[in-house]
């Protein structure tokens, strides 16, 4: 078997991972770290995610996909599938289609779209409970929503393949008992996705959720955290008159309500003032300078000036590490990742531009304190300009998605000073609100 021994008596936890938002157990760490130890003996040129899931009498490791074109590496789990044996009937199709391309080419697309259904039915997930499923029932009973299925009909190729699918199935097949779980990406950052050298990821949701939520069924799992409910916090007001308000929202509450949560400023804002609307949005983790319009009309005069972006804003935030320039500026084009949500790629063929000018305040512990200038207001921008490879390369402490969750106990960004023009009046008005990280790095000169 491809167990790999973990001495130590750190406890078990009580539940296993819940893989789509987790902070890693020490016993995955610990295992984490054997693997990084194994890997540095390869000498491996690409980057990618892999996994461990600790069992009852060690533990186990797993790639996404290939590693360096191969599955058949001795110290990691086997695919749920193996469709690269030169001689399988995938292989040897895959060979047929390339030959009838130039020659047939509909013939050729006819049996392209047979042989990924033919390699979908291949894969025969297990769960806890020793059912088993192929990929295609997997899928179309998780997306059970007619919109949601005319959208998706079928998996994205590489379902699957990923790190979590391959542990779990291979503990299943030989009886062994899984515990804990983690997955941590290993090598040069990918030109996409945020990825950085060592640190721990949740599973992917597009690919992964709808065969993890059959696989770990017959578990005791973790309740996912996001549907846990979050406390209803009251944001402050910091200015208020006739026609609209300024309130210093806190991290961890939404600017408008969202999927799994009703709570939000916009919720709060209408049981004080009953046509109340947010002129515009900050993530759930950004605490800071929010604007709420009080009658539609003024909703429309300052949604007018952030569509013309003469309002001007300015963010503080911790980076963890410090960047290669202290100012500048900063365009990558964002595209939302639908099989991630709601994480945000670069990509300069299909995304929207984006611009943030930065300058660095101060430094201190490999910790920089950081004003960001936002020209544009695409979702995560000030997030993924940060963690970017391409970018600041740092990301924002605290930074579940981008950075690493457990660098703070929240997301160090806030929106600490506004300007905009007066919607009844005209007159140029301005706010701040201090930081609330002074702690990490304080600053007086602002």
């Amino acid at each position: 078997m491809k167990i790999h021994p973990l001495n130590t008596d750190i406890p078990k936890p009580e539940r296993f991972t819940y893989p789509f938002c987790y902070e890693p157990h020490p016993l995955a760490v610990l295992a984490a770290e054997e693997v990084k130890r194994e890997l540095s003996k390869m000498h491996l040129t690409e980057g990618k995610m892999f996994g461990v899931l600790v069992v009852e009498g060690g533990f186990l490791a797993a790639y996404s996909g290939l590693l360096e074109g191969r599955n058949d590496w001795e110290y990691f789990v086997p695919p749920v599938f193996d469709a690269q044996q030169p001689d399988g009937h995938f292989k040897q199709t895959e060979r047929e289609i390339s030959l009838l391309s130039h020659t047939s080419p509909l013939t050729a697309k006819k049996m392209s779209q047979d042989l990924q259904l033919w390699l979908f039915h291949q894969y025969q997930f297990l769960n806890a409970r020793s059912e088993t499923k192929d990929l295609i029932d997997v899928w179309q009973a998780y997306h059970c929503s007619p919109r949601i299925r005319k959208r998706y009909p079928l998996p994205p190729g590489g379902t699957g393949d990923c790190c979590a699918p391959k542990l779990l199935q291979y503990a299943y097949q030989h009886g062994l008992r899984p515990i804990c779980m983690a997955e941590f990406w290993w090598g040069p950052s990918p030109k996409s996705e945020v990825r950085h050298h060592g640190q721990f990821y949740p599973a992917c949701r597009g690919k992964c959720k709808p065969v993890l939520t059959w696989m770990l069924q017959g578990l005791d799992v973790d309740p996912n955290p996001e549907e846990a409910g979050f406390p209803h916090l009251v944001p402050e007001i910091i200015y208020e008159d006739e026609a609209m308000a300024v309130v210093n929202k806190p991290s961890g509450l939404l600017s408008v309500p969202g999927r799994a949560e009703d709570y939000s400023v916009a919720t709060w804002a209408r049981e004080k003032w009953s046509d109340a609307i947010p002129a515009h949005r900050l993530d759930m983790w950004t605490s800071g300078l929010l604007v709420i319009a009080k009658t539609k009309e003024v909703y429309t005069n300052l949604q007018e000036q952030f569509v013309k972006r003469t309002v001007r804003k300015r963010y503080i935030a911790v980076l963890d590490g410090v960047p290669s320039q202290q100012e500048g500026r900063i365009e990558l084009p964002l595209l939302s990742d639908p099989l991630n949500r709601p994480r945000q790629v670069v990509d300069f063929k299909r995304g929207k531009s984006s611009v943030t000018e930065y300058k660095c305040m101060a430094v201190a512990n490999s910790h920089t304190l950081i004003a960001l200038y936002p020209h544009t207001g695409r979702t995560h921008q000030l997030r993924v300009h940060c963690a970017h490879k391409d970018g600041l390369g740092c990301p924002i402490l605290g930074d579940e998605l981008y950075g690493r969750k457990e660098s703070a106990d929240r997301l160090c960004l806030h929106s600490d000073r506004l300007e905009l023009i007066h919607p009844v009046t005209g007159q140029q008005m301005q706010f701040e609100l201090p930081y609330p990280f002074g702690n990490l790095i304080p600053y007086n000169n602002k």
